[in-house]
Protein backbone atom coordinates (compact mmCIF):
# COMPACT_ATOMS: atom_id res chain seq x y z
CA UNK A 1 0.00 0.00 0.00
CA UNK A 2 1.42 3.30 -0.68
CA UNK A 3 1.25 6.09 1.84
CA UNK A 4 0.05 9.03 0.24
CA UNK A 5 2.54 12.62 0.61
CA UNK A 6 0.83 15.24 2.85
CA UNK A 7 -0.54 17.97 1.14
CA UNK A 8 0.94 20.57 3.22
CA UNK A 9 4.66 19.21 2.52
CA UNK A 10 3.90 18.95 -0.73
CA UNK A 11 3.05 21.90 -1.37
CA UNK A 12 5.15 23.93 1.11
CA UNK A 13 6.10 27.16 -0.84
CA UNK A 14 9.16 27.14 -2.36
CA UNK A 15 9.87 30.59 -2.79
CA UNK A 16 9.12 33.82 -0.56
CA UNK A 17 6.33 34.85 -3.34
CA UNK A 18 4.89 31.82 -2.58
CA UNK A 19 3.98 32.53 0.74
CA UNK A 20 0.37 33.07 1.03
CA UNK A 21 -0.01 36.75 3.09
CA UNK A 22 2.14 38.44 5.21
CA UNK A 23 3.53 40.98 2.19
CA UNK A 24 4.72 43.31 5.04
CA UNK A 25 6.75 40.71 6.85
CA UNK A 26 8.29 38.61 3.96
CA UNK A 27 9.33 42.46 2.29
CA UNK A 28 11.28 42.78 5.25
CA UNK A 29 12.73 39.53 6.01
CA UNK A 30 14.14 39.58 1.97
CA UNK A 31 15.96 43.19 2.94
CA UNK A 32 17.26 41.56 6.27
CA UNK A 33 18.54 38.37 3.82
CA UNK A 34 19.70 41.29 0.77
CA UNK A 35 21.74 42.51 3.25
CA UNK A 36 24.05 39.18 3.56
CA UNK A 37 25.06 39.46 0.14
CA UNK A 38 27.90 41.76 0.01
CA UNK A 39 29.51 40.73 3.40
CA UNK A 40 27.96 40.08 7.44
CA UNK A 41 25.31 42.15 8.17
CA UNK A 42 24.55 44.58 10.80
CA UNK A 43 21.90 42.15 12.51
CA UNK A 44 23.18 39.04 12.33
CA UNK A 45 19.75 37.05 13.89
CA UNK A 46 16.26 37.76 12.84
CA UNK A 47 13.71 36.10 14.74
CA UNK A 48 10.02 34.83 13.42
CA UNK A 49 7.14 34.93 15.89
CA UNK A 50 3.52 33.86 15.85
CA UNK A 51 1.50 31.43 16.12
CA UNK A 52 1.66 27.52 14.53
CA UNK A 53 0.98 26.90 11.10
CA UNK A 54 1.19 30.00 9.65
CA UNK A 55 3.85 29.82 7.50
CA UNK A 56 7.09 30.43 9.66
CA UNK A 57 9.12 27.79 8.85
CA UNK A 58 8.16 27.84 5.09
CA UNK A 59 9.55 31.47 4.75
CA UNK A 60 12.81 30.43 6.25
CA UNK A 61 13.35 28.17 3.84
CA UNK A 62 12.20 29.63 1.13
CA UNK A 63 14.36 32.08 2.12
CA UNK A 64 17.21 30.10 1.35
CA UNK A 65 15.98 28.44 -1.76
CA UNK A 66 15.87 32.49 -3.45
CA UNK A 67 19.49 33.30 -1.80
CA UNK A 68 21.15 29.82 -2.96
CA UNK A 69 21.60 29.29 0.70
CA UNK A 70 22.18 25.87 2.38
CA UNK A 71 20.37 25.16 5.60
CA UNK A 72 20.93 23.44 8.87
CA UNK A 73 18.56 23.58 10.59
CA UNK A 74 17.78 22.18 14.74
CA UNK A 75 14.13 21.71 15.90
CA UNK A 76 12.65 20.62 19.06
CA UNK A 77 13.09 16.86 17.95
CA UNK A 78 16.86 17.09 18.21
CA UNK A 79 18.27 17.34 21.62
CA UNK A 80 19.75 20.97 22.05
CA UNK A 81 22.54 21.29 24.70
CA UNK A 82 24.86 23.94 25.22
CA UNK A 83 27.90 20.99 23.23
CA UNK A 84 24.79 19.96 20.93
CA UNK A 85 24.25 23.31 19.52
CA UNK A 86 27.77 24.55 19.48
CA UNK A 87 29.20 21.26 17.50
CA UNK A 88 26.27 21.67 15.04
CA UNK A 89 25.31 25.23 14.27
CA UNK A 90 28.67 27.10 16.10
CA UNK A 91 30.93 25.13 13.59
CA UNK A 92 28.11 26.10 11.12
CA UNK A 93 28.57 29.38 11.86
CA UNK A 94 32.00 30.38 11.56
CA UNK A 95 33.04 28.01 8.26
CA UNK A 96 32.20 28.87 4.78
CA UNK A 97 30.13 26.09 2.28
CA UNK A 98 32.01 23.49 0.57
CA UNK A 99 29.77 25.40 -2.62
CA UNK A 100 32.57 28.59 -2.02
CA UNK A 101 33.57 31.70 -0.24
CA UNK A 102 30.92 33.32 -1.04
CA UNK A 103 28.24 31.47 -0.43
CA UNK A 104 25.79 31.77 2.98
CA UNK A 105 24.79 29.00 5.69
CA UNK A 106 21.15 29.68 7.06
CA UNK A 107 21.39 28.52 10.52
CA UNK A 108 17.80 27.92 10.97
CA UNK A 109 16.75 26.90 15.08
CA UNK A 110 12.91 26.12 15.57
CA UNK A 111 10.79 26.35 18.60
CA UNK A 112 13.61 28.46 20.00
CA UNK A 113 11.27 29.05 22.90
CA UNK A 114 10.61 25.58 23.90
CA UNK A 115 14.38 25.05 24.87
CA UNK A 116 13.52 23.17 28.46
CA UNK A 117 14.64 20.66 30.39
CA UNK A 118 17.96 18.34 30.69
CA UNK A 119 18.06 17.32 27.14
CA UNK A 120 18.45 20.79 26.25
CA UNK A 121 20.30 22.30 29.36
CA UNK A 122 22.21 25.41 28.72
CA UNK A 123 21.07 25.97 24.70
CA UNK A 124 19.56 29.18 25.23
CA UNK A 125 23.00 30.75 26.29
CA UNK A 126 24.59 28.88 23.18
CA UNK A 127 22.25 30.54 20.84
CA UNK A 128 22.81 33.83 22.27
CA UNK A 129 26.60 32.94 22.45
CA UNK A 130 26.57 31.50 18.64
CA UNK A 131 24.59 35.03 17.40
CA UNK A 132 27.09 37.28 18.84
CA UNK A 133 29.65 35.35 16.72
CA UNK A 134 28.63 34.47 13.46
CA UNK A 135 29.24 34.55 10.15
CA UNK A 136 26.36 33.35 8.55
CA UNK A 137 22.87 34.31 8.97
CA UNK A 138 20.41 32.74 11.73
CA UNK A 139 16.73 32.76 12.15
CA UNK A 140 15.20 31.88 14.96
CA UNK A 141 11.49 30.54 14.80
CA UNK A 142 9.43 30.86 17.92
CA UNK A 143 5.38 30.97 19.36
CA UNK A 144 5.40 33.05 22.30
CA UNK A 145 8.06 35.84 21.57
CA UNK A 146 8.35 35.85 25.63
CA UNK A 147 9.59 32.80 26.04
CA UNK A 148 13.04 33.79 24.07
CA UNK A 149 15.17 35.50 26.39
CA UNK A 150 15.81 39.26 26.37
CA UNK A 151 19.64 39.63 25.53
CA UNK A 152 18.78 36.99 22.95
CA UNK A 153 15.93 39.36 21.85
CA UNK A 154 17.85 42.22 21.60
CA UNK A 155 20.54 41.01 19.23
CA UNK A 156 17.45 39.74 16.72
CA UNK A 157 15.37 41.39 13.71
CA UNK A 158 12.05 40.83 15.45
CA UNK A 159 9.34 40.18 12.53
CA UNK A 160 5.72 39.10 13.83
CA UNK A 161 3.70 36.77 11.75
CA UNK A 162 -0.08 37.18 12.42
CA UNK A 163 -3.00 34.71 12.07
CA UNK A 164 -3.97 34.53 8.19
CA UNK A 165 -7.75 36.02 7.06
CA UNK A 166 -9.75 33.42 5.36
CA UNK A 167 -9.83 35.46 2.37
CA UNK A 168 -5.93 34.63 2.14
CA UNK A 169 -6.51 30.99 2.55
CA UNK A 170 -9.32 30.43 0.10
CA UNK A 171 -7.17 31.08 -2.89
CA UNK A 172 -4.66 28.61 -1.67
CA UNK A 173 -6.74 26.32 -1.27
CA UNK A 174 -8.26 26.28 -4.62
CA UNK A 175 -4.83 26.35 -6.31
CA UNK A 176 -3.96 23.16 -4.15
CA UNK A 177 -7.50 21.74 -5.00
CA UNK A 178 -6.88 22.21 -8.84
CA UNK A 179 -3.88 20.62 -8.95
CA UNK A 180 -4.89 17.39 -7.24
CA UNK A 181 -8.26 17.10 -9.69
CA UNK A 182 -10.65 17.89 -6.73
CA UNK A 183 -14.40 19.02 -7.20
CA UNK A 184 -15.15 20.80 -4.62
CA UNK A 185 -19.09 21.87 -4.24
CA UNK A 186 -20.59 25.46 -3.31
CA UNK A 187 -18.81 26.67 0.10
CA UNK A 188 -16.09 23.96 0.80
CA UNK A 189 -13.71 25.51 0.55
CA UNK A 190 -14.55 28.67 2.42
CA UNK A 191 -16.13 26.38 5.00
CA UNK A 192 -12.75 24.68 5.61
CA UNK A 193 -10.58 27.96 5.71
CA UNK A 194 -12.93 29.39 8.17
CA UNK A 195 -13.00 26.60 10.68
CA UNK A 196 -8.55 26.79 10.29
CA UNK A 197 -8.81 29.72 12.22
CA UNK A 198 -6.04 31.12 10.85
CA UNK A 199 -4.22 28.12 10.88
CA UNK A 200 -3.04 27.45 6.62
CA UNK A 201 -1.55 23.95 7.65
CA UNK A 202 -4.43 22.79 9.33
CA UNK A 203 -6.53 24.04 6.22
CA UNK A 204 -4.52 21.68 4.28
CA UNK A 205 -4.50 18.74 6.19
CA UNK A 206 -8.46 19.14 6.66
CA UNK A 207 -8.49 19.16 3.07
CA UNK A 208 -6.66 16.30 2.38
CA UNK A 209 -8.82 14.37 5.10
CA UNK A 210 -11.76 15.18 3.90
CA UNK A 211 -10.58 14.23 0.08
CA UNK A 212 -9.48 11.16 0.96
CA UNK A 213 -10.96 8.67 -1.09
CA UNK A 214 -13.07 10.63 -3.35
CA UNK A 215 -12.59 12.96 -6.47
CA UNK A 216 -15.94 15.56 -5.39
CA UNK A 217 -16.92 16.80 -1.66
CA UNK A 218 -20.00 18.82 -0.43
CA UNK A 219 -20.94 20.62 2.15
CA UNK A 220 -22.46 17.32 3.90
CA UNK A 221 -18.71 15.73 3.61
CA UNK A 222 -17.03 18.15 6.02
CA UNK A 223 -17.07 17.25 9.79
CA UNK A 224 -14.13 19.77 11.45
CA UNK A 225 -14.45 21.92 14.20
CA UNK A 226 -12.23 24.52 16.10
CA UNK A 227 -9.68 23.67 17.19
CA UNK A 228 -8.10 26.24 19.11
CA UNK A 229 -9.95 27.14 22.35
CA UNK A 230 -8.62 30.59 21.82
CA UNK A 231 -10.23 31.42 18.69
CA UNK A 232 -13.74 30.39 20.45
CA UNK A 233 -13.10 32.83 23.46
CA UNK A 234 -12.77 35.22 20.77
CA UNK A 235 -16.38 34.18 19.69
CA UNK A 236 -18.19 34.23 22.68
CA UNK A 237 -16.42 38.09 23.38
CA UNK A 238 -17.63 38.95 20.26
CA UNK A 239 -21.74 37.85 20.82
CA UNK A 240 -21.09 39.67 23.83
CA UNK A 241 -19.77 43.01 22.94
CA UNK A 242 -21.99 42.78 19.44
CA UNK A 243 -24.82 41.11 20.43
CA UNK A 244 -28.14 42.64 22.09
CA UNK A 245 -29.84 39.35 23.19
CA UNK A 246 -28.82 38.38 26.69
CA UNK A 247 -30.08 35.06 26.55
CA UNK A 248 -27.97 34.00 23.52
CA UNK A 249 -25.23 35.81 25.40
CA UNK A 250 -25.16 33.51 28.23
CA UNK A 251 -26.12 30.77 25.94
CA UNK A 252 -22.60 31.00 24.00
CA UNK A 253 -20.58 30.68 27.25
CA UNK A 254 -22.18 27.51 27.79
CA UNK A 255 -19.76 25.87 25.25
CA UNK A 256 -17.14 27.46 26.06
CA UNK A 257 -14.27 25.52 27.76
CA UNK A 258 -13.25 28.45 30.06
CA UNK A 259 -13.83 29.20 33.62
CA UNK A 260 -15.81 32.50 34.72
CA UNK A 261 -12.51 33.63 36.54
CA UNK A 262 -11.14 33.52 32.95
CA UNK A 263 -14.02 35.24 31.17
CA UNK A 264 -14.42 37.80 33.45
CA UNK A 265 -11.11 39.47 32.27
CA UNK A 266 -11.41 38.65 28.93
CA UNK A 267 -14.32 40.98 29.16
CA UNK A 268 -12.50 43.34 31.32
CA UNK A 269 -9.80 43.85 29.17
CA UNK A 270 -11.58 44.65 25.66
CA UNK A 271 -14.59 46.57 27.10
CA UNK A 272 -13.06 50.11 27.52
CA UNK A 273 -12.35 49.52 23.71
CA UNK A 274 -15.79 48.14 22.98
CA UNK A 275 -17.57 50.84 23.96
CA UNK A 276 -15.75 53.56 22.96
CA UNK A 277 -16.32 54.87 19.69
CA UNK A 278 -15.41 58.00 17.79
CA UNK A 279 -15.88 61.56 19.00
CA UNK A 280 -16.63 60.20 22.54
CA UNK A 281 -14.67 60.56 25.20
CA UNK A 282 -12.73 57.93 27.19
CA UNK A 283 -14.78 57.21 29.54
CA UNK A 284 -18.79 56.80 28.72
CA UNK A 285 -21.72 55.82 30.52
CA UNK A 286 -21.91 52.51 28.98
CA UNK A 287 -18.15 51.57 30.41
CA UNK A 288 -19.34 52.40 34.14
CA UNK A 289 -22.18 50.40 33.77
CA UNK A 290 -20.70 47.46 32.81
CA UNK A 291 -17.94 47.42 34.87
CA UNK A 292 -20.49 48.15 37.78
CA UNK A 293 -21.83 44.45 37.01
CA UNK A 294 -18.69 42.86 36.49
CA UNK A 295 -17.55 44.09 39.53
CA UNK A 296 -20.86 42.36 41.40
CA UNK A 297 -19.95 39.33 39.48
CA UNK A 298 -16.52 39.31 40.65
CA UNK A 299 -17.55 39.36 44.59
CA UNK A 300 -19.34 36.17 43.39
CA UNK A 301 -16.60 34.81 41.93
CA UNK A 302 -14.32 35.67 45.53
CA UNK A 303 -17.35 33.74 47.32
CA UNK A 304 -16.99 30.71 45.30
CA UNK A 305 -13.63 30.51 46.07
CA UNK A 306 -14.35 31.02 49.70
CA UNK A 307 -17.09 28.85 50.17
CA UNK A 308 -16.25 26.44 47.27
CA UNK A 309 -20.09 27.09 46.46
CA UNK A 310 -19.78 26.29 42.62
CA UNK A 311 -23.40 27.12 42.34
CA UNK A 312 -22.43 30.68 42.61
CA UNK A 313 -20.77 30.01 39.24
CA UNK A 314 -24.89 30.98 37.34
CA UNK A 315 -25.11 34.27 39.17
CA UNK A 316 -21.46 35.81 38.06
CA UNK A 317 -21.82 34.23 34.73
CA UNK A 318 -25.29 36.39 34.10
CA UNK A 319 -23.67 39.49 35.65
CA UNK A 320 -20.43 39.53 33.68
CA UNK A 321 -22.59 38.33 30.17
CA UNK A 322 -25.87 39.97 30.27
CA UNK A 323 -24.83 42.94 32.64
CA UNK A 324 -22.13 43.97 29.72
CA UNK A 325 -25.00 43.58 26.83
CA UNK A 326 -27.48 45.93 28.25
CA UNK A 327 -24.75 48.49 29.55
CA UNK A 328 -24.57 49.43 26.29
CA UNK A 329 -27.09 51.90 24.80
CA UNK A 330 -26.22 51.76 20.98
CA UNK A 331 -24.10 49.77 18.64
CA UNK A 332 -20.93 50.50 17.97
CA UNK A 333 -19.54 50.23 14.37
CA UNK A 334 -16.06 48.85 13.26
CA UNK A 335 -13.83 46.86 13.77
CA UNK A 336 -12.11 46.60 17.08
CA UNK A 337 -9.45 43.39 17.68
CA UNK A 338 -9.74 41.73 20.92
CA UNK A 339 -6.98 41.42 23.02
CA UNK A 340 -5.89 38.57 25.79
CA UNK A 341 -5.84 39.39 29.16
CA UNK A 342 -2.70 42.10 30.00
CA UNK A 343 -2.74 40.71 33.49
CA UNK A 344 -2.18 36.93 32.61
CA UNK A 345 1.51 38.38 30.68
CA UNK A 346 2.39 40.83 33.75
CA UNK A 347 1.99 37.62 35.76
CA UNK A 348 3.90 35.92 33.23
CA UNK A 349 6.68 38.64 33.33
CA UNK A 350 6.55 38.86 36.94
CA UNK A 351 6.61 35.22 37.48
CA UNK A 352 10.15 35.22 35.69
CA UNK A 353 11.56 38.62 37.18
CA UNK A 354 11.07 37.08 40.60
CA UNK A 355 12.78 33.88 39.69
CA UNK A 356 15.71 36.24 38.92
CA UNK A 357 15.87 37.85 41.53
CA UNK A 358 15.62 35.14 44.06
CA UNK A 359 18.05 33.30 41.83
CA UNK A 360 20.60 36.05 42.33
CA UNK A 361 20.12 36.21 45.85
CA UNK A 362 20.83 32.72 46.26
CA UNK A 363 24.35 33.77 44.73
CA UNK A 364 24.96 36.56 46.90
CA UNK A 365 23.95 34.53 50.09
CA UNK A 366 26.43 32.02 48.70
CA UNK A 367 28.90 34.82 48.52
CA UNK A 368 28.37 36.20 52.09
CA UNK A 369 26.98 33.59 54.16
CA UNK A 370 23.79 34.94 54.70
CA UNK A 371 20.27 33.94 53.74
CA UNK A 372 18.46 34.27 50.93
CA UNK A 373 15.69 36.31 52.20
CA UNK A 374 18.44 38.67 54.00
CA UNK A 375 20.53 38.69 50.74
CA UNK A 376 17.50 40.09 48.85
CA UNK A 377 16.46 42.78 51.33
CA UNK A 378 19.39 44.26 52.46
CA UNK A 379 22.44 42.82 50.93
CA UNK A 380 21.20 43.04 47.36
CA UNK A 381 20.99 47.02 47.01
CA UNK A 382 24.77 46.98 47.87
CA UNK A 383 25.48 44.96 45.59
CA UNK A 384 23.91 46.97 42.95
CA UNK A 385 25.44 49.77 43.78
CA UNK A 386 29.07 48.17 43.09
CA UNK A 387 27.56 47.66 39.76
CA UNK A 388 27.84 50.93 38.71
CA UNK A 389 31.29 51.51 39.74
CA UNK A 390 33.96 50.46 37.20
CA UNK A 391 36.30 49.87 39.59
CA UNK A 392 34.46 46.68 41.13
CA UNK A 393 31.61 45.96 38.00
CA UNK A 394 33.98 43.38 36.82
CA UNK A 395 35.00 42.06 40.03
CA UNK A 396 31.23 41.70 41.41
CA UNK A 397 30.04 39.78 37.98
CA UNK A 398 33.34 37.42 38.32
CA UNK A 399 32.63 36.61 41.88
CA UNK A 400 29.04 36.11 41.57
CA UNK A 401 28.88 34.36 38.07
CA UNK A 402 26.06 36.14 36.90
CA UNK A 403 24.61 35.77 33.88
CA UNK A 404 24.10 38.66 30.94
CA UNK A 405 20.04 38.53 31.94
CA UNK A 406 20.50 38.81 35.31
CA UNK A 407 23.16 41.80 34.96
CA UNK A 408 20.84 43.52 33.13
CA UNK A 409 18.67 42.72 36.22
CA UNK A 410 20.34 44.05 39.43
CA UNK A 411 21.36 46.88 37.35
CA UNK A 412 18.09 47.57 36.68
CA UNK A 413 18.74 48.53 32.68
CA UNK A 414 16.04 47.98 30.03
CA UNK A 415 18.50 46.58 27.44
CA UNK A 416 22.14 45.38 26.89
CA UNK A 417 24.09 48.29 26.16
CA UNK A 418 27.79 47.82 24.89
CA UNK A 419 29.23 48.63 28.94
CA UNK A 420 27.60 45.96 30.20
CA UNK A 421 28.56 43.44 27.76
CA UNK A 422 32.19 44.59 28.09
CA UNK A 423 31.49 44.17 31.69
CA UNK A 424 30.30 40.77 31.30
CA UNK A 425 32.84 39.24 28.52
CA UNK A 426 35.45 40.98 30.95
CA UNK A 427 33.70 38.51 34.03
CA UNK A 428 33.92 35.65 31.80
CA UNK A 429 37.55 35.91 31.01
CA UNK A 430 38.86 36.25 34.69
CA UNK A 431 36.72 33.47 35.97
CA UNK A 432 38.25 31.14 32.95
CA UNK A 433 41.47 32.65 34.07
CA UNK A 434 41.09 32.18 38.32
CA UNK A 435 40.55 28.58 39.21
CA UNK A 436 37.36 27.07 40.71
CA UNK A 437 38.79 26.86 44.56
CA UNK A 438 39.98 30.35 44.18
CA UNK A 439 37.29 32.43 43.05
CA UNK A 440 36.82 34.45 46.27
CA UNK A 441 40.30 34.31 46.09
CA UNK A 442 41.11 36.43 43.16
CA UNK A 443 37.99 39.01 43.74
CA UNK A 444 40.00 40.26 46.91
CA UNK A 445 43.19 40.38 45.06
CA UNK A 446 41.68 42.21 41.95
CA UNK A 447 40.20 44.62 44.48
CA UNK A 448 43.61 44.86 46.28
CA UNK A 449 45.61 46.27 43.40
CA UNK A 450 42.87 49.09 42.71
CA UNK A 451 42.23 50.11 46.14
CA UNK A 452 43.04 49.61 49.47
CA UNK A 453 39.80 48.55 51.17
CA UNK A 454 40.29 50.52 54.33
CA UNK A 455 40.10 53.17 52.54
CA UNK A 456 37.13 52.77 51.10
CA UNK A 457 34.18 54.13 52.25
CA UNK A 458 29.96 54.38 51.19
CA UNK A 459 29.91 58.10 49.97
CA UNK A 460 32.28 56.64 47.22
CA UNK A 461 29.63 54.62 45.78
CA UNK A 462 27.76 55.62 43.42
CA UNK A 463 23.93 56.92 44.84
CA UNK A 464 20.37 56.55 43.11
CA UNK A 465 21.41 59.49 40.78
CA UNK A 466 24.82 59.61 40.97
CA UNK A 467 25.44 61.60 44.34
CA UNK A 468 27.46 60.62 46.91
CA UNK A 469 26.62 60.62 50.72
CA UNK A 470 29.65 62.62 52.91
CA UNK A 471 28.50 61.49 56.33
CA UNK A 472 28.61 57.84 55.38
CA UNK A 473 30.93 55.33 57.83
CA UNK A 474 34.17 53.98 56.19
CA UNK A 475 34.28 50.36 55.65
CA UNK A 476 37.42 48.36 56.86
CA UNK A 477 38.57 45.45 56.47
CA UNK A 478 37.65 44.37 60.46
CA UNK A 479 34.54 46.69 60.52
CA UNK A 480 31.50 44.70 60.08
CA UNK A 481 28.66 46.57 57.79
CA UNK A 482 26.62 49.56 59.81
CA UNK A 483 22.87 48.11 60.01
CA UNK A 484 20.38 50.17 62.07
CA UNK A 485 19.70 47.21 64.52
CA UNK A 486 22.55 44.98 66.00
CA UNK A 487 23.55 41.79 64.41
CA UNK A 488 23.10 38.89 66.65
CA UNK A 489 26.07 36.96 64.80
CA UNK A 490 29.29 38.21 63.14
CA UNK A 491 28.78 39.68 60.21
CA UNK A 492 31.79 39.45 56.99
CA UNK A 493 32.08 42.63 54.91
CA UNK A 494 32.20 42.51 51.12
CA UNK A 495 36.19 42.22 51.36
CA UNK A 496 36.37 39.36 53.38
CA UNK A 497 36.15 37.07 50.32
Amino acid sequence: MTVQMEWAEKYRPRTLDDIVGHRKVIGDLRKWGESWINGTADVKAVLLHGPAGIGKTSSAHALANDLGWEVIELNASDQRTAGVIDKVAGSASRTHTLTGVTSKRLIIMDEADNLHGNSDRGGSRAITDIVKKTDQPVVLIANDLYGISTSLRSLCLELKFTSLQSRSIIPALKNIAHKEGLMCGVGVIEKIAESADGDFRSAVNDLQAVAMGRMEIDLDDISTAARDNKESIFRVVGRIFKGGDVSSALGATYGLDETPEDLIHWIAENLPYQYTGKGEDALTDDITNAYSYLSRADRFLGRVRRRQNYRMWRYAGVLMTGGTVVSKTRMRTGFVRYQPPSLWRKMGQMRAKRAMRDNIAKKIGAHCNESMRYSRLEIAGLYSGLLQSDDYAVDVTAALGLDLDELLYITGSKKVTKKLQSIYDESQSLRRAGKPDEEHVFFAERTATKKNPSQISFDKLPGPEGSSDGQAQKISKDQPIPKKEPVKKPQKTLFDF
